[in-house]
């Protein structure tokens, strides 16, 4: 099969649901083979998350509960992009923000499909250097607690598992790798 006898096309759609992060929406499409089956996909405008490494080799990275896992994980700041905003100044807002930093060097790691089944968000990666500090600015509602972590103990945690959050263990790892570890 080519990459075009996989492809299905979309026959009808209703949307089901419209928060205030994300959508949801069902829609109807015909199959390869021509039978028709029902996709929902959540819609989401994307994220962006930030690996600050600091002169010393060591990361921030953040504490915070995640409701939907019910425990605290350990992640790399981050956040999610407002429809059209650049993917480079949510980092950099985010980075501030969370961390209450900002960063000379910038380095794009890839893009991340966190669950391309059924949901549209595209996570943009970046490594940040050349860091100065400032005061953190937290959203509404939002408590963490920010950690220096040595990058080679970071790759001991996703390596064992310790680090769940998939974004987190793509930027150390990409890191990682760039940095010849």
């Amino acid at each position: 099969m080519t990459e075009k006898d996989l492809r299905e096309e979309k026959v009808s759609g209703e949307e089901i649901f419209e928060g205030k992060v994300v959508h949801l929406v069902r829609d109807t499409v015909q199959l390869p083979d021509g039978n028709n089956a029902t996709r929902e996909v959540i819609l989401h405008p994307g994220g962006v998350g930030v690996l600050p490494l600091m002169e010393d080799g060591t990361a921030l990275v953040v504490r915070q509960f995640r409701y939907p896992q019910h425990q605290v994980l350990t992640e790399i700041p981050a956040g999610k992009m407002e429809y059209g905003e650049d993917p480079l100044e949510c980092g950099k807002r985010e980075l501030s923000e969370e961390v209450g930093a900002k960063a000379e060097n910038w380095t794009f790691l890839g893009n991340i499909y966190p669950t391309p089944a059924y949901d549209t968000e595209i996570i943009r990666i970046y490594l940040a250097t050349g860091l100065t500090f400032g005061e953190q600015h937290l959203d509404e509602g939002e408590f963490l607690n920010v950690c220096r972590v040595p990058l080679e103990q970071l790759i001991e945690q996703v390596m064992d598992g310790t680090i769940k959050d998939a974004k987190t263990q793509i930027a150390v790892l990409k890191t990682a790798r760039m940095m010849g570890k």
